[in-house]
């Protein structure tokens, strides 16, 4: 029988089989898109599940590559589709969340928009910001990654 792909089936099995999935498993891998505009701006989303803006992305499933993790991401979460290959910026620990935790940063330029943001059940929120002018609540991460892609900052192997 086919998976169910649906927005809600995704967003229930996020909810209620993710923490067990944790918990069982020795390493998660997840991507982010730092995707930037014409104008410099950078993509931050909002999740309905937890406070502040993200850089859109999420787990790999099992059979997935990192490329087309993010490309689903991006898809699902932000309607932008990658037009040319995006650059991967760093991989990251992200033990603050669950030991074994990785993320790779993968830095979009050149995309197209698949549509008009609409909210869904998992992302309530969809903006472009100046790096300059980020929201109060961009998320620590969020804004660390912005200062090592865009600032020159040094790059931390953790999240």
């Amino acid at each position: 029988m086919p998976e169910d792909k649906s927005p809600a089936f995704r967003f229930l099995r996020r909810l209620v089989l993710a923490p067990y999935w944790r918990l069982s498993r020795g390493m998660l891998f997840g991507v982010r898109g730092l995707v930037l505009d014409d104008e410099g701006r950078v993509l931050l989303i909002r999740h309905s599940y937890t406070p502040g803006w993200y850089l859109p992305g999420g787990g790999v499933e099992r059979g997935e590559t990192m490329r087309l993790a993010l490309d689903r991401e991006l898809a699902e979460e932000a309607l932008i589709e990658a037009t040319a290959a995006p650059d991967l910026f760093a991989l990251y620990s992200n033990d603050a969340t669950l030991r074994g935790d990785h993320v790779a940063l993968f830095v979009v330029r050149a995309w197209r928009s698949l549509g008009d943001f609409k909210p869904t059940g998992e992302i309530t929120g969809h903006n472009w910001f100046a790096p300059d002018a980020l929201p109060d609540d961009a998320t620590p991460g969020t804004r660390r990654r912005l200062d090592e892609v865009l600032a020159g900052a040094p790059v931390s192997e953790h999240w």
